[in-house]
Parts: C-alpha cells; sequence; structure tokens
C-alpha cells in the first residue's frame, strides 16, 4: 500500500453556487434520500421553471433550495433539502438565508413540514392555513353525465385560462401554465365561450398528479377531478389541496386517502384573490 493511499482526504467546506441542470441527476439522488418520489423529469420541470441554489462540498450535491417567480411582487419557495449525512450543521439554514436575501423584500409563500416551523417561523413566515395531500389509485366509478362540459383547452384559451388563474390566486403565472399545457393535459369547463373552471393533469413522482384546479365551487372542481381521473383508469393520482377546500371526503370516497399534511406560510403580504373562482388543488407543494 503506497504513503499516498494513507493520506485522509481533504473535508472541503461547503461552496454555494447556482443550481444549474448539471445538478439535476445528483439532486435527484437526494430527493431519493429522502424518500420523495420525484423523477428526473419532475426536477428538470421545476428547474426550468424557477432559480435555485447548490450547496456542494468536495464535488458533491448535499443541499438544494429553490425559487419561483411568479410577477415582481411573489414568489414561492420550496425544494429546500439537505443530505442525511449534512443535516445538523447549520445548512438547511444557510441555503435558506440565501434564498431569502436573493428574493429580497417581495412576498415569499411556502409549504413547510413540521420539522421546517421553527427555521420559517424564526424569519418571519406566518402560518396561512394547511395543504393536505391525497393520494393512490382512485375507486372505480362510472362516467358522470356532467363531464360531457369538460373538453381539453384549446391554445386559443390559454389567455383567459392565465387570466381566470391570477384572479384566482391573486398572482400571475402565465408561464407555470404554459407549461402544464406542454406538459400534459389542461382542460376546461367553458360556457357560451368563457372559462369558468380548468384542471391541469401531468405526469409526476410515481404516477400523475391533478392540479391546479381552479373552479366556481366545489361540485365542478369534483368534475374536474373526475374527468381527468376517467382517463387515467387503475393509475396512481396524487391531488395536493388547500385544508379549506372541502374536497378532502369526497376525495377519500374515491379511493385517494389523505397521507400527510403541511402548513402553508407567508412572508410579507399575502397575495389577494379576485373574482368568484377557487383554488381547488394545488401545482405541487413547491409551486403553488
Amino acid at each position: 500500500m503506497s504513503e499516498r493511499s494513507n493520506e485522509a482526504v481533504e473535508v472541503q467546506a461547503p461552496e454555494l453556487s447556482r443550481f444549474t441542470t448539471e445538478h439535476l441527476q445528483q439532486a435527484l439522488g437526494l430527493s431519493t434520500e429522502l424518500g420523495w418520489p420525484y423523477r428526473l423529469e419532475d426536477w428538470a420541470f421545476a428547474q426550468g421553471l424557477g432559480e435555485g441554489l447548490a450547496l456542494e462540498q468536495n464535488g458533491m450535491l448535499i443541499g438544494t433550495a429553490m425559487r419561483w417567480q411568479y410577477g415582481p411582487a411573489f414568489a414561492t419557495l420550496g425544494m429546500i433539502i439537505v443530505a442525511n449525512a449534512a443535516q445538523g450543521r447549520g445548512y438547511g439554514a444557510r441555503l435558506f438565508d440565501a434564498l431569502l436575501d436573493d428574493a429580497g423584500s417581495q412576498t415569499l409563500l411556502l409549504n413547510s413540514t413540521q420539522e421546517g416551523l421553527a427555521l420559517y417561523g424564526h424569519r418571519g413566515f406566518l402560518p396561512i392555513g394547511e395543504v393536505h395531500q391525497h393520494q393512490g389509485v382512485p375507486t372505480r366509478k362510472l362516467p358522470s353525465p356532467e363531464l360531457d362540459c369538460i373538453r381539453a383547452a384549446e391554445v386559443s384559451e390559454l389567455p383567459m385560462i392565465d387570466e381566470l388563474d391570477s384572479e384566482t390566486v391573486g398572482m400571475p403565472r402565465g408561464r407555470l401554465l404554459q407549461c402544464l399545457a406542454q406538459a400534459g393535459r389542461l382542460s376546461v369547463i367553458a360556457r357560451n365561450g368563457v372559462v369558468t373552471g380548468y384542471a391541469a393533469c401531468r405526469r409526476f413522482g410515481r404516477g400523475y398528479v391533478i392540479g391546479p384546479v381552479v373552479a366556481a365551487d366545489v361540485t365542478q372542481a369534483q368534475t374536474l377531478i373526475e374527468d381527468a381521473i376517467s382517463k387515467l383508469p387503475d393509475t396512481f393520482i396524487r391531488v395536493d389541496i388547500p385544508g379549506v377546500s372541502d374536497l378532502g371526503s369526497w376525495l377519500e370516497t374515491r379511493g385517494l386517502k389523505r397521507v400527510d399534511t403541511v402548513t402553508a406560510m407567508v412572508r410579507g403580504t399575502p397575495p389577494q384573490p379576485s373574482g368568484d373562482a377557487r383554488l381547488f388543488a394545488l401545482c405541487s407543494q413547491s409551486l403553488g
């Protein structure tokens, strides 16, 4: 054995850099280590829509944090991960503080696990509600005649969908909607040429995710979700809903069990929805 092989490997201090496509494969390893069911395509979708930070040590990615901008005044934060072996050393706080420095004075929204509440609370984030994660393989159900009012969105309707979404969530999310239309399917409820509700459905994680879902009432929201389910027989589906959506019990009856709850938090002035529609399901816990 050579003298060189006995030398200790110098452990370098972790360094922050911009998250790029070159980090995607290692980022997938981090999320897999934590039991998150992301695919490489899910990481690429999120990275293509936002920007973030990477924490690297000795050439290995040990932490990530991402931000998604919605107009000049709002952003959501998420995908804040630290490798198991690197936890307990303040790296999560370092990543998050750097993310906050980049964001400046705009309003920031995120969804926090129980473990993250103290970190975010100490930095001025306040709880504003809950998000419930439902998932599973839906039980079989005959299509309802009400599904006849739903159809695939037309490209020419994207501006109308964007306007409806912006009024409902209080933030401009046009680029997100364009990417969702390219990545999956947008369906709409439209009457007399006016879109009154829409739902997105795309590949994600172990199967498909349905969301965002925007509708005039809970019956429309159920119909939009039912339409998406009807096109994916015997398929694993996930839906993340605001705790006040009134959809939880119905999703349970459809075989989509509630498996987790996170806390919605905000720092700054929350977005102010307008109009009559409501947000019944999120795009994802990170993207909102």
